[in-house]
């Protein structure tokens, strides 16, 4: 069905000389030229009116607007690059300021700390010195006591082994005497 159709309307335009073969071609007719020419220059009149008038402007701001957001981003970020530089470098500076306050406290710290350590170190030497003191004192007390306390017994002691080997009972003071002489005598090897 579909050949029928094409063959009839190939045929109706053979008939009605529908491509003006006879004549030729119509553009290249002189006597349409000028009808031909005012279409022309009145289409792209129009045309490049409506260009230069609707179109290119709006491109135009749209790249004058995007090249001016392009440019703001730009100094915006350069603003902020030199802020960020700024605060770097205040950063660093708070930062070597406080190592510095931490290094000096801490120095202050072990001053303090070596001061109080040395002044109780000296407290407690005294202390201790005091002690050894007393208790030398003490020792050469118990010594001296010692001493008195062996020349009774060792009179005691005398007087008794005399009375039981002689049997007879002798002079205390007599005892006494020798036994504080013979006391003098070796005291310094013991004392």
């Amino acid at each position: 069905m579909k050949r029928y159709l094409v063959l009839v309307i190939v045929l109706s335009t053979i008939c009605t000389d529908l491509f003006a073969a006879e004549a030729g071609m119509p553009q290249l007719d002189p006597k349409y030229w000028a009808s031909q020419a005012f279409w022309l220059v009145l289409v792209f009149s129009v045309l490049y009116i409506s260009i230069a008038n609707f179109y290119l402007p709006k491109i135009k701001k749209n790249l004058d607007n995007r090249e001016n957001k392009i440019k703001e981003d730009l100094d915006e970020a350069n603003n902020l690059k030199i802020l960020s530089e700024k605060k770097l470098k205040e950063y660093e500076i708070i930062l070597q300021n406080s190592k510095k306050e931490v290094t000096k406290i801490l120095l202050e710290s072990k001053k303090k700390l070596d001061s109080d350590i040395q002044n109780k170190k000296n407290t407690i030497e005294k202390e201790i010195e005091n002690e050894l003191s007393k208790a030398q004192k003490e020792i050469l007390e118990l010594k001296k006591n010692s001493i008195n306390s062996i020349n009774i017994i060792s009179q005691e002691i005398a007087s008794n082994i005399i009375e039981k080997i002689s049997g007879d009972k002798l002079n205390e003071s007599s005892i006494k005497a020798a036994v504080e002489d013979i006391s003098k005598k070796n005291v310094g090897k013991y004392l």
